[in-house]
């Protein structure tokens, strides 16, 4: 079984860095081979190789994914307000699942990263519970 934890990078010998900048610099397309990743961060390939897979890019300011449910009022305009609310507080919408309407009511969920949001996820939850046609809402993942 994996087991995962979180240090800080500086308690790290620097290969572990250095192969992180090596994934970053591959995965923005800003050099096309793990050979030129890694001559540029200064280490080898077979240190990249290594410990790419075991090394991960986390920064407290890359927010965290959250997935509410909602049931909405089955009405023009209401998943809109809840969407606009979503927008205004810079959350940064990923999916929009919403199903075909039964009974008068939609059931709706919507994933969003969080790291540009201006208000905490429980206040924002507030907001949407006062968009006029919002009947429930519930977080469901919040990691």
């Amino acid at each position: 079984m994996r087991k995962l934890i979180l240090v800080d990078s500086d308690a790290l010998p620097d290969v572990y860095s250095k192969t992180l900048e090596a994934k970053l610099l591959l995965d923005n397309g800003e050099v096309r081979s793990v050979a030129k990743a890694a001559e540029q961060v200064g280490i080898s390939r077979s240190a990249y190789y290594k410990y790419k897979d075991s090394v991960f890019f986390y920064n407290e300011r890359s927010g965290r994914l959250v997935t509410i449910q909602m049931v909405l009022r089955d009405k023009p305009g209401v998943l809109s307000g809840v969407l606009n609310i979503l927008y205004a507080q810079g959350a940064n919408i990923l999916t929009i699942n919403q199903n075909i309407p039964s009974n008068s009511r939609a059931p709706v969920s919507v994933s969003f990263r969080t790291e540009k949001m201006k208000v905490p996820v429980d206040e924002l939850t507030m907001m949407l519970k006062n968009v006029e046609g919002v009947k429930t809402i519930f977080l469901v993942g919040n990691n």
